[in-house]
């Protein structure tokens, strides 16, 4: 995703958004980061997978299920990846190479924003600022990069 702007005192903004597949370490972060394998949710799927095969093996033939319960079934075991995929942390980046004059540097600003709705909102908001004061917001979610 990926934003052209210009701003008040004349220098173009490109303005860009990248999905990362890893969250990204931050110092604030290090204290939640203690459990590093995955062996615990790997055991989770396996339990739950085996118990939901002796459910199906020991049903009665007499027993009939409706569909709903099958389709509330494929809603469960998708909630998890969906919420996976739609809450991706994204790298945000708005930067500028200064003015053809030199009387204003170039300049990199660097934030995570965490959500795909919420990633597209926040560059529009992004966009705006930088229009209307040639600089992001400095309560925004970006920080300066030197």
């Amino acid at each position: 995703m990926n934003r052209l702007v210009r701003g008040e005192d004349g220098r173009d903004w490109v303005v860009r958004a990248q999905m990362e597949w890893r969250a990204p370490v931050t110092a604030d972060d290090f204290e939640h980061d203690v459990a590093g394998t995955y062996g615990p949710g790997i055991a989770m799927i396996v339990v739950t997978a085996f118990l939901a095969v002796v459910l199906v093996v020991w049903t009665p033939e007499q027993v009939r299920v409706p569909a709903w319960v099958f389709l509330a079934l494929v809603l469960i075991l998708l909630f998890f990846p969906l919420r996976w995929i739609l809450r991706r942390p994204w790298t945000v980046v708005a930067e500028t190479e200064g003015d053809i004059s030199g009387d204003r540097p170039s300049e990199r600003w660097v934030g995570t924003i965490r959500g795909m709705f919420t990633v597209t909102g926040e560059v529009k908001r992004i966009s705006k600022t930088i229009q209307k004061h040639s600089l992001p917001d400095f309560e925004g979610p970006l920080h300066p990069v030197e």
